[in-house]
């Protein structure tokens, strides 16, 4: 069938059921597609409908698109979304955190967000719909009521966290709105460093709350009803940043002092825009501007909004900002990131007599939960089997991930060659679901260098025409595959690929012979000539080639495959870098990532990390905790030491110190030495522990054994002895940083207690009459260890040992919760009998693989939580781990970039 026509029905369907007031009935769905079928098989059914729909030949759909249409709907329908997590400073907690929901919400027409919401109603589920509301109510009652004449002055600054790609800018768009119907009056959006992530954000602003681009309808512009009195004024367009020439023309020759509409800019993060924005606003009024309120939203505040100076000298756009809220009596500020990682570093109680107090959000955080249709990192990279990620590892020598901006690339890796062919294969399957009419693409972000960038994209495209060449010739062909080794190449990367899909190979051969020809190849960088255009009217298939453009806010549309290869120690630029998170209506199954093992478990290292944060946000939130609390937690968070360099600030330092907090954490040797001759040597060390207590402690036996109250000097004993694998001084990615721990034990006065845990295997572990059977695990071999699959040595209820049979019953199958009932540190003992599997093909040396072997671990599990306060223990991290890491870092911008 024409893809027209199934994307018509589909959307003439959807429209009517969202039409539906209320919760939508079970077999809604089915009643309206049963009305649709109906009407084409009557006689005049196919030409009325062609007229409804405005298609020519509208063609029936076949029985299993009709299948696959009900599923598409009943999938949009079946969305869910949680209201988000809020934390708010102390003062605020006494403020009048109501005013907008209890009064001026129901007070007020609510023009601009009734407009918006039935906008985004058009695409989104019902539920998400609401919940943005909701969320962004939560948000409005924490920033200042502009309209309350009792207060003369106000300042709020909070921060907004959300995921990666998954609708920051709708609920921000959604924010302006209900701002701009409270009477705020300047609404500054500061959009990312570059000029396109303003231009795409300028667009996404005019379409949700302008109405207007060039004086031609978009977005809430086309719902009709439009009230030209309300509206506002931007100061900006699509295709220009501020200047003052153009402000005075764009504000129609209006006095500022009473304007009834709200005016917008939406600017790049630039110090000298920043500049011209405030040295207008200084020409417009004197004095600081009292009788308007405004609300400035950042998105992408964790970049260049920072300050990584000492407080004496801010960074320049750091003060520009500072400076440009200090001009308004009123103001709201309002950080958008989903990387809050150095938000959280500023200091809170930093001032500067020039431009005010520092930007840390000290009156809320909110953290915004994603949807369930939303393909994000721990989706990905979460899973224990890695479906949607293709290990690569054959770029090393051909595209180094360090390299100078004049490296010269000869040739593409293989696997990059067969990325592309996988992407041309995802584009005609979407076509062949009804999705042709959908934009697609494909990422290559390989280096951050333009001329890097300029001759990758040489390549690619000389493979891309190949590919059409011989596809448009021979694709249609019964012997398509015989006729050219190209064919098979393609043939051969759908078998790997997609052996249980729906369609037959040669189907998806003739969906490529009619759409091949549509796809480019793009760069996104400052010297790109023709820039990615992703139109209203076509589809565009674009394999896009870009760095950091890439990485800070920009929308690739459709994005299926990746081919990703660089990498950082910093949590929140390896998290920007990802750009394939977001949204994959009905295409999920064919998104994939080639990356190295090494930088997907980097990112599994960071998701983990992320979770348990905001893990302890909810915790802090209900405790009534407070944004500098949750900063001490991120800061002293076991698994941030990819941080510990805190960008451009000790790059001169010989040595610094590294503060860790331990308490309610758990620490484990996920990565267990695959040498045979270390690893009996833990297993000796594991039995001459666990004879010396059971010789001086009492042995307490369940189905586990426990010693309590065990002195802290055998415990170090033990870890002094133990050999652990680290990759560095930190070891965050073995889950055991040694180093931290052992600083515990000398500075902690405390008592430890001890266990030896039980399990299923039939093997068995003895020392004299202390008997276990062996844990079984199944262990992933690497190159030069084996890991604990999913990095679980213990099980979910293993610290509860040592609780009461009261608290063993209430918290044991809650960790964290385990952890506030400790009385004292917990060391795990753990003797695995592993099923080794090899996943990446690595060969196995067949001394690791004896069978029935043991293979020794050990795990801590720190008493205390979100309460414990400040107790942190300190490492010293020399100036050669510092330049390692610094190695590894790439800058944002310099002058040698994008």
């Amino acid at each position: 069938m024409e893809t027209n026509s199934y994307q018509a029905i589909k959307n003439h369907i959807l429209k009517k059921l969202q039409d539906v007031e209320g919760t939508l009935p079970e077999t809604k769905i089915k009643q309206e597609i049963e009305v649709i079928k109906k009407a084409m098989s009557s006689k005049e059914g196919p030409s009325l409908l062609s007229m409804i729909l405005s298609i020519d030949n509208l063609k029936e759909p076949s029985m299993k698109d009709w299948i696959r249409m009900e599923r598409e709907l009943e999938t949009h329908f079946d969305i869910r979304m949680e209201a988000g997590i809020l934390v708010q400073g102390e003062e605020q907690q006494k403020r009048d955190t109501t005013w907008w929901t209890g009064k001026v919400k129901q007070e007020c027409s609510g023009y601009y967000w009734k407009r918006y919401k039935e906008h985004i109603s058009k695409s989104l589920s019902p539920e998400v719909v609401k919940t943005t509301d909701e969320d962004t109510d939560r948000v409005m009652d924490n920033i200042g009521n502009p309209s309350n004449e009792d207060i003369q002055a106000f300042s709020r600054v909070g921060m907004v966290v959300g995921h990666v790609q998954s609708g920051k800018t709708s609920n921000y768009s959604a924010l302006v709105c209900k701002a701009a119907d409270a009477g705020y009056k300047f609404i500054v959006v500061i959009a990312g460093g570059m000029n396109n992530l303003r231009d795409q954000t300028q667009v996404r602003m005019n379409e949700a709350f302008i109405g207007k681009d060039r004086g031609i309808p978009v977005g809430v512009g086309k719902l009709g009803d439009m009230k030209s009195e309300l509206l506002p004024i931007s100061l900006t367009t699509a295709e220009q940043d501020f200047n003052k020439r153009d402000a005075n023309r764009n504000k129609q020759g209006i006095n500022l002092d009473n304007i009834s509409t709200p005016i917008l800019l939406v600017i790049k993060k630039n110090s000298k825009t920043l500049e011209h924005v405030i040295d207008w606003l200084r020409t417009q009024y004197r004095g600081q501007i009292a009788k308007h309120a405004m609300l400035m939203i950042d998105d992408e505040s964790d970049y260049a909004s920072i300050n990584t100076k000492s407080e004496d000298d801010p960074t320049i756009i750091n003060k520009r900002l500072r400076e440009l809220l200090q001009l308004f009596q009123k103001s709201a500020y309002v950080a958008y990131t989903a990387t809050p990682y150095a938000n959280i570093f500023i200091d809170h109680e930093a001032m500067h007599d020039d431009v005010g107090k520092d930007i840390f959000p000290k009156d809320f955080i909110y953290a915004l939960k994603a949807p369930t249709n939303y393909f994000g990192a721990s989706k990905i990279f979460l899973d224990p089997e890695l479906k949607h990620v293709i290990p690569i590892k054959d770029y090393s020598k051909i595209l180094p991930i360090s390299h100078k901006k004049d490296f010269t690339v000869k040739t593409l890796p293989d696997s990059l060659y067969e990325a592309v062919r996988h992407f041309f294969i995802n584009v005609s399957i979407r076509n062949l679901r009804g999705q042709g009419n959908k934009h697609n693409s494909m990422l290559v972000h390989v280096t951050r260098f333009t001329m890097v960038h300029q001759r990758i994209g040489i390549l690619i495209s000389e493979y891309v025409e190949m590919i059409q060449g011989v596809v448009s010739s021979y694709g249609k062909l019964e012997n398509a595959s015989e006729q050219h080794p190209l064919i098979t190449g393609l043939e051969d990367t759908f078998g790997e690929r997609y052996s249980t899909l729906e369609f037959e190979w040669e189907s998806v051969l003739h969906s490529m012979a009619e759409i091949c020809n549509s796809i480019i190849v793009r760069e996104v960088h400052n010297n790109t000539t023709i820039p990615l255009v992703y139109r209203k009217d076509t589809a565009t298939n674009a394999i896009v080639i870009g760095g950091t453009s890439l990485s800070r806010g920009y929308t690739v549309e459709g994005l299926s495959i990746s081919y990703f290869i660089r990498s950082t120690v910093y949590y929140d630029t390896l998290m920007q870098m990802g750009r394939w998170f977001g949204y994959r209506p009905n295409y999920e199954d064919l998104c994939y990532i080639y990356m190295s093992k090494e930088v997907a478990d980097r990112f599994k290292l960071i998701i983990e990390a992320t979770e348990d944060l905001v893990d302890d946000l909810n915790r802090m939130a209900k405790a009534k905790m407070t944004p500098e609390d949750f900063g001490l937690s991120v800061k002293f968070h076991p698994d941030s030491g990819l941080q510990v360099t805190a960008r451009n600030k000790q790059k001169s330092s010989q040595d610094v110190y590294f503060e860790m907090k331990l308490d309610g954490t758990a620490k484990e040797t996920s990565w267990i030495h695959s040498d045979p001759d270390i690893n009996n040597k833990n297993i000796g060390l594991i039995y001459g522990f666990v004879k010396n207590l059971k010789e001086e402690y009492v042995t307490e036996k369940r189905k586990s054994y426990l010693w309590r109250d065990v002195e802290k000097d055998r415990i170090a004993y033990f870890l002094k002895n133990f050999d652990v694998v680290t990759s560095d001084q930190f070891a965050m990615n073995s889950r055991m940083p040694i180093d931290f721990v052992q600083e515990y034990v000398s500075k902690m006065d405390t008592k430890w207690d001890v266990a030896l845990y039980n399990g299923d295997s039939e093997e068995d572990f003895e020392v004299e009459e202390v008997s276990i059977n062996q844990e079984m695990r199944t262990l992933v071999y690497r190159e030069n260890y084996l890991e604990v699959k999913n990095r679980q040595v213990s099980t979910g209820s293993a610290e509860a040992i040592s609780l009461s049979r009261d608290d063993r019953r209430k918290y044991g199958g809650d960790r964290k919760a385990t952890r506030t009932r400790l009385e004292k540190p917990l060391l795990m003992l753990h003797i695995i009998d592993g099923n080794i599997v090899d996943p990446y093909n690595i060969s196995l040396n067949h001394k690791y693989n004896e069978p029935k072997k043991k293979w020794a671990a050990f795990g801590i599990s720190f008493p205390g939580g979100i309460e414990s306060g400040k107790r942190t223990v300190k490492v010293k991290i020399n100036s050669v781990t510092i330049k390692n890491l610094l190695n590894e870092t790439e800058e944002d911008f310099d002058d040698n970039q994008e």
